[in-house]
């Protein structure tokens, strides 16, 4: 396909680890239409989530700290497309903005840096996340440790660990291979944490109006991908969770499963299927009103 007669533009935040998303979806629109180097240019914009650091992400705003500086730019005509971690991506999300294309995913694991198990961590100890899911999920395997507060890209929360704020941490395996660091730490099996909705995915959204954009990013979407974290997100639809509400799921082979847990870990409601309507019925029927309560918007 011919280039265009002026670069796109390719919208990002700044962070290591988005700033290497983003060139890994402009490195595949140029090999998918045999672009020169220049054809895509990428747009570094700041977000709130990546001022904000001292604050969960819950007491501030929620996941719209990731995306509403990038949909602003996208309204402005700023960017052309914008590229997000797509379990950052809140559930609801502007109609007049689409996800465009789903990379293949990568792996869907949590990595624990500090020690090589949650058992092995020290106890009484510390561990460092801003996450709901994985403090209900650790406080479940070890309700004797303290959750701390981490939050910023990867280098700060692994320079605070190191730093002693924390006996471990927890990140996403994904978003430590993409920026080098596949060597740390110690991938925690699904069957002990379930993953966040859409972890390990990278999305591009764009204009829903915008036909010529949305037809250059289709190359990219990969399927299988793409057909999974839809599902998850319905889940979560369904749900009504938000940022605050600690929520994990995986739809792999044609079966989604899922957990809703309470805040502390206390309770959590399991469970498979292959509606994710059906599924979070199924769980919310099952749940206490306080565990309920949570996912109520």
């Amino acid at each position: 396909m011919p280039a265009p007669d002026r670069p796109l533009r390719l919208g990002t935040r700044g962070s290591p680890l988005a700033l290497v998303q983003a060139r890994m979806v402009a490195e595949g629109l140029r090999a998918a239409h045999g672009w020169d180097t220049d054809a895509v240019e990428i747009v570094t914009i700041r977000t709130s989530g990546d001022r904000i650091q001292d604050r969960a992400l819950a007491e501030v705003g929620g996941k719209a700290l990731w995306t509403k500086e990038l949909d602003r730019a996208l309204f402005a005509g700023e960017i052309d497309f914008a590229v997000h971690s797509m379990k950052d991506v809140e559930t609801i999300r502007p109609a007049e903005i689409v996800i465009a294309a789903v990379l293949p995913r990568a792996d869907v694991r949590d990595r624990l840096v500090g020690a090589e198990s949650l058992a092995a961590i020290p106890v009484g100890g510390r561990l460092g996340t801003s996450s709901p899911r994985r403090t209900a999920q650790v406080l479940r395997a070890r309700p004797d440790l303290e959750v701390v507060l981490f939050r910023g890209n990867v280098d700060t929360r692994l320079a605070r660990l190191a730093a002693g704020e924390a006996d471990a941490t927890l990140l996403a395996a994904a978003g430590l291979d993409r920026v080098g660091r596949g060597a740390v730490g110690h991938a925690v099996p699904i069957e002990v944490m379930l993953p966040a909705p859409a972890q390990g995915a990278v999305g591009v959204e764009t204009l829903a109006g915008n036909a010529a954009i949305r037809a250059l990013l289709a190359p990219l979407s990969h399927g299988p991908s793409a057909a999974a974290v839809a599902t998850e997100r319905a889940l979560l639809a369904a749900l009504g969770g938000g940022c605050s509400s600690p929520v994990a799921a995986l739809a792999r082979d044609g079966l989604l499963r899922a957990e809703i847990l309470s805040a502390d870990g206390r309770e959590c409601v399991a469970g498979e299927g292959d509606d994710p309507a059906a599924l979070a019925a199924d769980l919310m029927s099952r749940a206490s009103p306080a565990l309920r309560g949570l996912f109520d918007g």
